[in-house]
């Protein structure tokens, strides 16, 4: 791997850590202020609402300049999200402030691989990438649940800056004031990125062209014959995990009687599982046999049912590094085959923003859904069965719509399979 390579991941690691246990810090500001249950749940759709709205702007900012730059802006916005959090501003929409950094973060996190990296690589990077996001989504809930705790808390809020009220006088408040600091060590390697050569592309003076244009695009990943399949998957799993990530906090203190501190601690195990899926993805999938893993994602869903029937921690734990572990493979070698099919159809930071796209939008429809059924009664152990029976159910069509276009257009499939071949043997 390139050294520039180590930087990104060193910028995205500290990035995704403080936007982890910012949500976990949230949830708990939204306990202790006494917020309903839906709008603990609404959390997940408020990030992801920015990815949505932006999506057809994102993708073409991160292509107007160096992608280290649009990370350094990015981390910024988040930063400003978690000081409107800290005076007063409401959770919900400060975090959905935080998400528009998010936004404009992912384009240029994942486009920087295609500029920095051969297509030979992809799938390595990828699994290493993403393994590190979840070891950030491991450490970073951890960090929130330490944080909103009464242990980390108290000296937290014993600390005092003379002659200055700063006005941070909850456990939430002072964990907030805490991740700030890990957005400024992540901006701080933002400025480290390398510059890739790769040229730039001029926004357009009217943004709104940009519309047809990101539709044309969303459009054309959608009727590739590979691009189609490995963009269900990836829409699919992110948006499921997206809200399992609340799912089981709420399941935790449903099942075992967990606080916050106690269930961020699971959604960890989730993570590790994850993580090493991910890597031993990385480490035995090649870019061309990508769509051989689709058949994990029905055994995935079929496994969340099965978590309603679990109420001990020590059951629970390796089952849900199982649980990930499938996620974590299945994920990896799809998003390294979109990425490789989106640079290809129409470079990397407007496919980027495309996935996001969709993903995000799966993940804010199901979010909303879920928030909903909560306001209307809807316990943990039917949001387990609801999600299981839509990602197995959904993977299967995913699987069917495969073996259709194999049947029907097979020379177009196996020519873009030979395609995702040779440029991993030659990139």
């Amino acid at each position: 791997m390139k050294r520039g390579f180590y930087t990104i991941m060193s910028a995205q690691f500290f990035s995704s850590l403080a936007d982890n246990a910012l949500f976990v810090g949230a949830v708990q500001l939204l306990r202790t202020s006494g917020a309903p249950e839906w709008q603990q749940a609404a959390l997940v759709p408020m990030f992801a609402l920015f990815y949505v709205v932006l999506a057809p702007f994102v993708g073409a900012f991160a292509d107007s300049m160096p992608k280290g730059k649009v990370m350094l802006y990015s981390n910024g916005i988040k930063i400003v999200g978690c000081l409107m959090m800290l005076f007063g501003t409401h959770p919900l929409m400060a975090y959905a402030i935080v998400g528009l950094g998010a936004a404009a973060y992912s384009p240029a996190k994942y486009g920087i691989l295609t500029e920095l990296l051969p297509a030979s690589q992809l799938v390595k990077a990828n699994g290493w990438i993403e393994g590190l996001t979840i070891a950030s989504i491991i450490l970073g809930v951890l960090l929130g649940g330490q944080l909103v705790s009464h242990a980390m808390a108290s000296p937290l809020l014993a600390l005092d800056i003379p002659l200055i009220d700063t006005g941070i006088d909850t456990a939430p408040e002072a964990a907030i004031s805490v991740l700030i600091f890990v957005y400024v060590l992540a901006a701080w390697f933002n400025t480290r990125i390398p510059l890739t050569g790769v040229p730039m592309r001029a926004l357009p003076t009217n943004l709104v062209t940009l519309l047809p244009d990101f539709w044309h695009c969303n459009m054309r990943l959608w009727r590739d014959r590979l691009g189609q399949i490995s963009l269900g998957t990836t829409t699919l799993f992110w948006g499921v995990s997206g809200n399992l990530r609340y799912i089981v906090l709420a399941w935790a203190a449903a099942a075992l009687g967990y606080t916050v501190t106690q269930a961020s601690a699971l959604v960890g195990v989730v993570a590790i599982g994850t993580a090493a899926g991910a890597v031993a993805a990385s480490m035995r999938m090649r870019l061309e046999h990508a769509i051989h893993v689709l058949p994990l994602g029905i055994g995935m869903g079929l496994l969340v049912i099965l978590l309603n029937f679990i109420t001990n921690v020590w059951v629970a734990a390796p089952f849900l590094i199982l649980l990930g572990g499938l996620g974590g493979f299945l994920v990896v070698p799809m998003n390294a085959l979109l990425q490789h099919r989106g640079h290809n159809l129409m470079g990397a930071g407007r496919s980027i923003a495309v996935q996001n796209f969709n993903e995000q939008a799966c993940i804010l429809g199901l979010g909303f859904f879920y928030s909903f059924s909560t306001g209307m009664g809807l316990s943990a152990f039917g949001a387990i069965t609801v999600f299981g029976m839509v990602v197995a159910g959904f993977m299967w069509i995913i699987k069917r719509w495969h073996a259709r276009n194999c049947r029907e257009h097979g020379a177009e499939v196996q020519h873009l399979l030979d395609i995702a071949r040779n440029d991993n043997l030659h990139g």
